[in-house]
């Protein structure tokens, strides 16, 4: 088989398990012979018997017919269960009802079960929860893949919260997100959020983001203490983000010999600080950062402009903004962090709110299902302030129930600060 006939997924020659879905390939229906014919395909024998598949003749060319296999045959379990030549139940539970070298738990004592008993902190399979997963992520009893740790990530400061999901359409998690606060120089606290977006036509994206928010921590973390303002503490961020996305792409000449069509990982970049009495803003590429006072009857707002085609279109007076976003092209980013980037311009901006309310930080697999800034105003929950970690639930269920085509990630972080001290996450 060249492909998963589960997923379609493609497969090597050795694979006995699907990489993407955990198909058991060894119950997958057998390939054609080279000649054309079909191969012996096993059938399940008589009720009480086993009997080995009738043997084919030679055929015309006298070319003789395959030889059976032992593990052609289906066996008769003393119960009189049928057992298939994989030696795995119909049901699913491996010959014997345990894992290998696992005491059946059906007849087992409870000190050969707790003899038995992994480590604590030791992961089982989600499939058959008796196995260990090995350090690629499957299963060493069923071979099931796992989930994946960044398919879904909730993550809550006090002071800031934030939500990452997989998404509905996705088969990996390319987003990002990091949250923490630092202590400024007399003592306060300042909130950092920082979300980037891997661009799925690069190789790696979802090492290009997750390197991507690190190494912007990391700078805020050593230049806000100092006494850096936020808003050049920001920009500063971006450039040391940028040049970790690049470290990425100087890879080995052969490596990229092999994959030369592949673009150099690559992500988009959106990131905010909120202190006592400022509100700063700093990004590339079409992440978003919106503003939503606690007062729903004031007025909300996108703090941040796309580096997108379609905001060019926009900004260059060539076309307005629904004829733009209408446009097949309004999503080709123009701005990203990469070694491949035209040229990095980060962008940021600070605000000084005359009200309490919150900075939602996000992706575009939530703003695609809340655009404008009414619209998100209407899809954060009026409590968001109190809840920030229920409101980027609630924003990530949005997104998910409008369709969920990509990959969603929000940050919710509350204005004025935290008031409770400054300590580093």
């Amino acid at each position: 088989m060249s492909v998963c006939p589960s997923c379609e997924e493609p497969l090597e020659e050795s694979d006995r398990f699907c990489g993407a879905c955990g198909y058991d390939l060894s119950s997958a229906p057998l390939a054609s012979a080279p000649d054309g014919r079909p191969e012996p395909a096993t059938t399940r024998p008589p009720e009480g018997s086993a009997e080995w598949p009738a043997a084919q003749e030679t055929d015309s060319s006298d070319t003789p017919a395959p030889v059976h296999l032992p593990t052609d045959l289906e066996g008769t379990e003393s119960d009189g269960g049928a057992l298939p030549a994989s030696g795995v139940r119909f049901d699913g539970v491996p010959e014997g009802g345990a894992a290998a070298g696992a005491p059946d738990p059906r007849t087992a004592t409870p000190e050969q079960l707790e003899a038995a008993t992994p480590p604590a902190g030791t992961k089982l399979c989600v499939a058959c929860r008796s196995g260990q997963v090995d350090p690629d992520g499957y299963c060493e009893n069923c071979g099931h893949a796992q989930p994946r740790e960044r398919d879904h990530m909730e993550q809550e400061l006090g002071a800031v919260a934030a939500v990452s999901d997989r998404g509905l359409r996705h088969h990996r998690n390319e987003d990002a997100f990091v949250i923490s606060s630092a202590a400024l120089p007399d003592g306060s606290p300042a909130v950092v959020a920082v979300v980037c977006d891997g661009v799925s036509s690069a190789t790696r994206p979802d090492d290009a983001s997750l390197a991507a928010t690190r190494a912007a921590n990391e700078s805020l973390h050593e230049s806000l203490p100092r006494g850096t303002h936020p808003q050049q503490a920001l920009h500063e961020a971006i450039l040391v983000a940028a040049e970790a996305v690049n470290v990425l792409a100087r890879e080995p000449a052969t490596a990229r010999e092999h994959q030369p069509h592949q673009n150099a990982p690559a992500c988009t970049f959106v990131g905010s600080i909120v202190t006592r009495d400022l509100l700063v803003v700093g990004w590339v590429g079409d992440s978003r950062a919106y503003w939503v006072p606690d007062d729903r009857t004031a007025t909300a707002a996108r703090l941040t402009e796309d580096d997108s085609w379609a905001a060019q279109m926009v900004s260059a007076g060539l076309m307005s903004e629904a004829e733009a976003y209408a446009d097949e092209r309004a999503h080709a980013i123009t701005g990203w962090l990469g070694a491949d980037a035209y040229e990095l311009e980060p962008h940021t901006a600070s605000f000084k709110p005359d009200r309490s309310g919150v900075v939602v930080v996000c992706t575009d697999g939530l703003w695609n299902y809340a655009e404008s800034a009414e619209q998100m105003a209407g899809a954060v929950p009026v409590d968001a302030a109190a809840r920030p970690l229920h409101a980027a639930q609630v924003l990530t269920g949005h997104a998910l129930d409008g369709g969920g085509h990509d990959n969603v990630t929000v940050a919710v972080l509350p204005f004025p600060g935290a008031r409770q001290g400054a300590g580093s996450a």
